[in-house]
């Protein structure tokens, strides 16, 4: 890896980008494309498919601001077209996401605004160093 890139993704960077990036750049994106039946649904107002798609989120859902349950729905909304893995995936980041404390959340948002504002070549450096670091085996990586 980069001497440069591993400057730029600290270890903490690293696995909140791992966990947020990919999650909040889907979710960022589709946020207008939700309709909900009401602007701030509780978790008894949505359907049973996304009760079961947005489970692991259940114990806090109600209180989610609404822009936040929005971008959720967004997920949900394009869940039952995604291939297995990707369904997979999303119901991974979700658990973990699920898991943060709102001030490791609030980080993690702010790292994907900082790594979004970036030059794309910038960015495709870190995606490139991400990737590098990836395929390294789990001792490799500490």
């Amino acid at each position: 890896m980069a001497p440069e890139a591993r400057r730029a993704l600290s270890a903490g960077a690293r696995r909140l980008a791992a966990l947020c990036g990919a999650l909040l750049f889907a979710l960022a994106s589709s946020a207008l494309a939700v309709a909900p039946q009401s602007k701030n649904p509780s978790w008894s107002e949505l359907t049973p498919q996304q009760r079961d798609i947005l489970a692991p989120l259940a114990g806090e859902w109600d209180k989610l601001d609404p822009p936040r349950k929005k971008e959720w729905l967004g997920v949900a909304k394009r869940y039952p077209k995604m291939t297995p893995i990707g369904k997979k995936r999303v119901q991974t980041r979700m658990r973990k996401w699920a898991e943060l404390t709102p001030a490791q959340r609030e980080e993690a948002r702010k790292k994907y605004q900082r790594i979004d504002k970036l030059p794309p070549a910038k960015r495709e450096a870190l995606r490139q160093s991400w990737k590098e670091y990836e395929s390294l085996q789990p001792q490799q990586r500490k």
